[in-house]
C-alpha cells in the first residue's frame, strides 16, 4: 500500500510540474472572451471592519467554479491603480472571465481572488485630486489595513489556507508598487508577488530587498511585467536590474504595449498560472515577449534587445537586401518578413562588451541601431550584455573624475596626435596636490578611445577610489598605433620613443604629476601588453609598475623575442629590484594569447624574473580587460 501511495505521489508531482511548465509565453487570442458552456466562478462583495481606518470597508471576492466550503483554498490579493477602486479590475478586465477560461483548460490551481480598495481612508472613492498627498498616504497605509484587517477577516470568514505559501499579492500600476512594497516587505506573509506596470510608488530596489539571500530562499515567484512603450517602464527595469545583479530568480516580462489593461490582463493571465503549484525557477528567463533594449543602443532605438537569459534579438529593415547576417564572432543568418524587416535571435551571449557587425549582402557595416566604437580596425557596433559581476564598472553615486581629450604635437612622428586623460575626483579642487600616473594602452585595431569607451576605465577608478581600494591617480590613454608599414620590431621602438620623448614630457608639463619612477605605471592589453613588455621592461628606471593583460612574446617568432629575453636575462636583477609590481593576467585557456603567455612565463621562470600571474575567464575580450584594470589598479602607488 505504501508503494502505491508513493507512486501516486510521484505521478502527482510529475503531473503538476508538467502543468506548470506548459504556460504559454503570452495569452492566446480570445483568452479574455466569455466562453459558453464552461463552469463559472462567482464575484461577491464583502464588508470588513477596518481598525486601520476606523470604519467598515468593502472588497470584492472571486470564488472559483465548484467552490466548496468543505475545501480550503489559497488566496490571491489583487490590487488596483491610483485612479481606480475595488471595481477597477472588474470594470476594466473582467478577471472572472480570464480565470474561468483558465480553469476550463485545467491551467489554474483553484484559488480565491480578493480585490480590495487600496485607498485606505474613510472616503475611499477615486474622486477629486487622486494624486493629493492624503490619497497617496492612504495607499501607503493600506499595508496595515491589508495585514491587520482584511487578511484576518478573509481567513476567518472563508475556507482558506493560512500560511505564506498559499498567499499571493499582485496589482497594476499603483497596485503593482504596493504589491512589491508590501509583498517583498512581508516575506513571512507572501510567497508569491506580482507587479504589472509598477508605478513610482515602488520603493528603490535596495529598500525593497535589503536582504537578497532571504528573498531568494522565501519567494516562490516574483513576477514583474510591463509594456515596452510604458513611460513607467524604468521602474520595472531598475527592479529587474537589481534582482539580476543579486541573482534572485524572477520573471521579467516585457511585451508590446503602454500603461493599459491590454498589458495588465496579460499579466494576470500569465501570473495566475504559476500560482500555488511547483515552479521551475530555471525556466523563468524564457517568459517574455520582448527583450530590453541594450544600453549601447542609440537613443530610442528598440533593437537590439537583450532577453533575460542574455540571448539577443536583432532587427533591421532592409527590404532590398538579399542576405543579412549578424556577426558576433559567429555569424547568425537573419530572416526577412513581408515588410522587409530582418530579424534573428542569437544564442546566449557572454557577459560584458562585444563588438559586432551587420553583414548585408556580404558587406560588413555598423548597425544603425547601435552606438559605434573604433575596434577591429574600423568603426563597428558594440553591445553591452548585463554582467552580474560588473558592478565595479557601473555608474554609482560616488564622486566622479573627468576624461578629457588632449592634443599634442609629437616630434617623434612629426604630427599632431591625441590622448585621453582621466583626472580623478578632486583633481580640479586641489591646486597643489601631485598625482601618480598610469599610462594605459589599448589593443590592436583600437585606439586611444578604447579604454575610455569600451573599457570604462573612468568608472572603474571612480568606484575603486570611492571604496578606498585604489590611490587617486591620473590615467593617460595614448594612441599606440605607430610605425605604419614598419616591422613590428620597428614599431615597438617608435612607440618607446613616443612614450618617453613626447607623451610623458607633455603630461608632466600640463598636469600636476608626482615625480619619479615610483609614481609611474605602464600597462596594456594585447598589442598594448607587448608595448608594455618592450618599453616597460627596458625602462624600469622610469616605471615601478607594469601590467600585461592578455599578451605575451610570440612563441613562434624567435627573431623578435630572443633579443628581449636576452635583455631580460642580462638585467634580471635590475628588473626585479626596480619593479614594485610586474603583474601578468590572461583570460584563461580561451584567450588567444594564452599559449604565448605561458611560453613567455616559462622563460621568465628560467631567468628568475619575478612576476605575479592571474587568470580571469572570458577570453580575449573587454570583460576580461576591465577586470584586469579593476585588479591591477589597487596594486599601484601604495
Amino acid at each position: 500500500m505504501r508503494k502505491i501511495v508513493s507512486l501516486l505521489s510521484l505521478i502527482l508531482i510529475i503531473g503538476t510540474s508538467t502543468w506548470a511548465q506548459e504556460i504559454a509565453l503570452k495569452a492566446p487570442p480570445g483568452f479574455d472572451n466569455e466562453k459558453p458552456g464552461i463552469p463559472k466562478g462567482k464575484i461577491d462583495t464583502i464588508s470588513y471592519a477596518s481598525k486601520t481606518v476606523g470604519n467598515t470597508r468593502q472588497a470584492l471576492i472571486y470564488t472559483p467554479p465548484g467552490f466548496s466550503r468543505e475545501k480550503k483554498y489559497p488566496v490571491l490579493y489583487l490590487l488596483h491603480g491610483i485612479g481606480g477602486d475595488k471595481k477597477e479590475w472588474l470594470n476594466g478586465a473582467d478577471p472572472q472571465v480570464i480565470l474561468d477560461n483558465l480553469y476550463a483548460e485545467n491551467k489554474l490551481q483553484p484559488m480565491l481572488v480578493v480585490m480590495p480598495n487600496g485607498r485606505t481612508m474613510k472616503d475611499d472613492r477615486p474622486v477629486g485630486n487622486i494624486f493629493s498627498p492624503d490619497k497617496i498616504e492612504a495607499f501607503n497605509r493600506f499595508e496595515r489595513d491589508l495585514l491587520d484587517d482584511l487578511i484576518p477577516f478573509v481567513e476567518e470568514t472563508f475556507p482558506v489556507l493560512k500560511n505564506r505559501e498559499n498567499r499571493a499579492i499582485a496589482g497594476l500600476s499603483m497596485g503593482g508598487g504596493q504589491s512589491l512594497n508590501f509583498g517583498l516587505g512581508n516575506l513571512d506573509k507572501f510567497a508569491w508577488v506580482g507587479a504589472f506596470s509598477a508605478a513610482p510608488n515602488t520603493k528603490q530596489p535596495e529598500l525593497l530587498l535589503p536582504k537578497p539571500k532571504e528573498a531568494e530562499e522565501k519567494l516562490e515567484l516574483l513576477f514583474i511585467s510591463c509594456g515596452d512603450k510604458d513611460n513607467l517602464v524604468y521602474i520595472s527595469q531598475r527592479t529587474h536590474d537589481y534582482l539580476f545583479q543579486h541573482e534572485i530568480p524572477h520573471v521579467y516580462y516585457l511585451e508590446p504595449g503602454t500603461h493599459d489593461f491590454k498589458v495588465w490582463k496579460n499579466g494576470l493571465y500569465m501570473f495566475s498560472q504559476f500560482l500555488f503549484k511547483p515552479v521551475d525557477k530555471s525556466s523563468f528567463s524564457k517568459y517574455t515577449v520582448l527583450g530590453t533594449p541594450a544600453s549601447t543602443n542609440i537613443r530610442s532605438a528598440a533593437y537590439p534587445q537583450i532577453l533575460p537569459d542574455n540571448r539577443v534579438i536583432f532587427q533591421i529593415n532592409a527590404p532590398e537586401a538579399e542576405k543579412v547576417q549578424i556577426d558576433l564572432g559567429r555569424k547568425y543568418d537573419m530572416k526577412k518578413d513581408s515588410s522587409g524587416t530582418w530579424s534573428v535571435t542569437t544564442d546566449s551571449i557572454g557577459r560584458g562588451f562585444h563588438y559586432y557587425s551587420l553583414v548585408i549582402d556580404d558587406v560588413a557595416v555598423a548597425d544603425p541601431g547601435s552606438e559605434t566604437f573604433y575596434g577591429m580596425g574600423r568603426m563597428a557596433s558594440g553591445i553591452e550584455i548585463p554582467n552580474r559581476d560588473g558592478d565595479f564598472y557601473s555608474v554609482k553615486e560616488v564622486p566622479h573624475g573627468d576624461v578629457g581629450i588632449r592634443r599634442y604635437f609629437s616630434d617623434v612622428t612629426n604630427s599632431w596626435r591625441r590622448m585621453y586623460v582621466y583626472a580623478p575626483p578632486g583633481y580640479d579642487a586641489s591646486s597643489d596636490k601631485e598625482y601618480p600616473v598610469l599610462y594605459l594602452l589599448h589593443g590592436g585595431g583600437e585606439d586611444e578611445r578604447g579604454w575610455s569607451t569600451q573599457g570604462r576605465a573612468d568608472l572603474i577608478l571612480d568606484n575603486l577610489i570611492a571604496d578606498k581600494k585604489a590611490e587617486s591617480m591620473l590615467i593617460v590613454m595614448m594612441d599606440g598605433n605607430l610605425g605604419s608599414g614598419a616591422s613590428f620590431s620597428q614599431s615597438l621602438q617608435t612607440f618607446e620613443r613616443e612614450l618617453k620623448q613626447a607623451v610623458i614630457p607633455f603630461v608632466e608639463n600640463i598636469y600636476r604629476v608626482a615625480p619619479g619612477a615610483k609614481n609611474r605605471a605602464l600597462a596594456g592589453l594585447s598589442m598594448g601588453g607587448l608595448q608594455t613588455l618592450y618599453a616597460g621592461v627596458r625602462n624600469t628606471d622610469m616605471f615601478a609598475h607594469l601590467g600585461v593583460f592578455s599578451s605575451g612574446w610570440f612563441a613562434n617568432n624567435p627573431e623578435l623575442t630572443e633579443p628581449e629575453y636576452a635583455f631580460m636575462k642580462e638585467n634580471a636583477s635590475t628588473i626585479n629590484n626596480n619593479l614594485k609590481s610586474f603583474w601578468i593576467s590572461m583570460g584563461g585557456e580561451e584567450d588567444i594569447a594564452f599559449n604565448n603567455s605561458k611560453a613567455m612565463l616559462a622563460k621568465f621562470d628560467e631567468m628568475g624574473i619575478d612576476y605575479d600571474y592571474s587568470e580571469y575567464p572570458g577570453g580575449h575580450t573587454w570583460p576580461v580587460w576591465r577586470h584586469n584594470l579593476f585588479s591591477f589598479a589597487p596594486l599601484l602607488f601604495k
